[in-house]
């Protein structure tokens, strides 16, 4: 196996981890080009099959590789593009979207969700479905957490990056409708990103910032203490591939309150697992987020489901799922 990425600073240009070669070419401008290059310099390089992790902007692999392609998609950006770039950016990762996707009509497309897959498949006008393979929780999840001390008040979490599109800035306003009807909760925003001083600047005026506390980037120990004391996780993107801080809560036994956007609504199953609201409705957010701190007992019925449906996806039956379809599309 060989994985040709993008670099950054400090970074070895050559690696093998774990037996993958690993080459890492250009920055996340200039990958495309540089990846496209290293491939054109190993002309007499034979490879099974090629798979190409779409990131941003596609790179129009089946017009340069030779040999079988396989395109795996987390989720494409379309018109989402412009509330996580600027203008510029996201008008040529739009651009480039349309004119670049139909060149992957007659390759083995992945998705990692039914909402990916069905997005995929309309903007690559693909004749046949979309696969997908779930992403997964690791086999060794943690012990079951009935015995978790949970914090005496009750705290939200917001784990991830802090960009425009997460919206972060609704679950700030849902937070200020609880201290106005004067429910007594937190918040813990973990990640760092472009808004975070907006955002801090935002609790300050809706007069939150006591319950309201930033913790910036965090180690991977830290995260999972947060997500096991958490009565739920929160997350509220415009849109995503999967939501991966879902499972990963899950796992603790911890519900999540999502917004009913693509990605998010395919990892949580309302009311068995956590609960869905129309995006953008701060009413019903600041509602589901209520339900869960006036009732204990019902984060702790939610999140015991949660845990039981994180458990069926591993990352070892994504692999299986993986390889049964590199196997088929590598056949001459």
């Amino acid at each position: 196996m060989t994985l040709v990425s993008s670099s950054w600073a400090g970074a070895a240009p050559d690696q093998e981890l774990d037996g993958i070669a690993v080459h890492r070419r250009g920055n996340r401008w200039t990958y495309p080009v540089a990846a496209r290059a290293w491939y054109r310099e190993r002309h007499d390089r034979h490879f099974d099959v090629v798979v190409e992790d779409l990131n941003k902007i596609p790179m129009a692999t089946p017009v340069w590789v030779r040999g079988p392609v396989v395109l795996m998609v987390h989720h494409l950006f379309g018109a989402s593009a412009f509330a996580a770039a600027n203008p510029l950016v996201a008008t040529a990762t739009v651009l480039l979207e349309h004119a670049l996707l139909p060149l992957y009509a007659s390759v083995p497309v992945v998705a990692v969700s039914d909402s990916s897959a069905v997005e995929a498949r309309r903007r690559t006008r693909h004749r046949d479905a979309v696969r997908v393979i779930h992403n997964g929780i690791p086999e060794s999840a943690p012990p079951q957490h009935d015995d978790v001390a949970r914090a005496d008040t009750p705290e939200f979490l917001y784990i991830g990056r802090l960009q425009p599109y997460k919206r972060v800035d609704l679950l700030l306003q849902a937070m200020a409708r609880l201290t106005q009807e004067h429910v007594e909760a937190r918040l813990i925003v973990a990640g760092r990103g472009s808004e975070e001083r907006a955002l801090r600047r935002h609790a300050e005026r809706l007069g939150i910032a006591h319950r309201v506390e930033f913790r910036g980037f965090v180690p991977e120990e830290e995260k999972f203490a947060l997500m096991s004391r958490a009565w739920a996780n929160v997350i509220t993107s415009a849109k995503e591939g999967w939501g991966m801080s879902i499972l990963d809560a899950a796992t603790y036994g911890t519900p999540s309150i999502a917004s009913d956007s693509p990605g998010l609504r395919d990892a949580v199953r309302d009311g068995q697992t956590g609960i869905l609201v129309p995006h953008g409705n701060v009413t019903e957010l600041a509602g589901a987020m209520r339900r869960i701190a006036l009732d204990a007992e019902l984060a702790r019925v939610l999140g015991a489901r949660a845990r039981a449906y994180a458990q069926t996806f591993t990352w070892a039956r994504a692999a299986d799922a993986f390889e049964a379809l590199l196997l088929t599309a590598a056949r001459p």
